[in-house]
């Protein structure tokens, strides 16, 4: 079995690449390592100019070490092997959007910190229980969910009543699985455009 690349290896070869420090970048691209990250280490510290950070495509199973990332906004997880939500609190006052689909995720507990987040792309996880998707009525900025390929959401579409159902527990949503969310009141004072 090849050894895990380490943050500061991908670090090393984003910035032999990118032609510039990661501590000072905005942007940094680690994803799909070879072979992958399975550990977010405290090298993740150094980006304190970071505002958007892609893990995807790793063998990540815990979210950990974003203490100094401050500049954060944006995350990108997706396909990896997370299982919970614990890690976030660190950037909870400043992540605006999280690409989290394609996990382990079954429970949303932890969540609730995150008070700025406008973004949410958790499709194809593990949540099975209105209990959970509740818990995203705790974020008062959430407008764009996705949210599809999920136990919920397969369960409920194959019912046809998915939107309904999903639009209620979070009235404040625009945007559902890609599709705009159109309150019915608004419908009727809108003539065609």
């Amino acid at each position: 079995m090849a050894k895990a690349t380490t943050i500061k290896e991908a670090l090393a070869k984003w910035e032999e690449k990118a032609g510039q420090k990661a501590s000072e970048a905005k942007e940094v691209k680690l994803y799909a390592q070879i072979p992958p990250i399975e550990k977010m280490d405290a090298s993740l510290s150094t980006l304190a100019h970071c505002e958007k950070l892609s893990l995807s495509t790793n063998c990540i199973e815990k979210i950990a070490n974003l203490n100094g990332l401050k500049n954060l906004r944006i995350l990108s997880l997706g396909r990896n092997n997370i299982k919970n939500l614990n890690g976030l609190e660190a950037v909870g006052d400043m992540l605006e959007e999280l690409w989290i689909s394609y996990n382990l995720i079954e429970k949303l507990k932890g969540i609730h910190v995150m008070k700025k987040l406008k973004v949410l792309y958790i499709s194809n996880n593990l949540v099975k229980d209105w209990g959970e998707f509740a818990k995203l009525a705790d974020l008062p900025l959430l407008e764009d969910l996705v949210f599809v390929g999920n136990p919920l959401e397969e369960k409920h579409s194959s019912e046809g009543n998915w939107l309904e159902e999903a639009t209620k527990r979070l009235p404040r949503l625009k945007k559902l699985d890609g599709t705009p969310v159109i309150k019915q009141e608004e419908e009727e004072g809108e003539g065609e455009n």
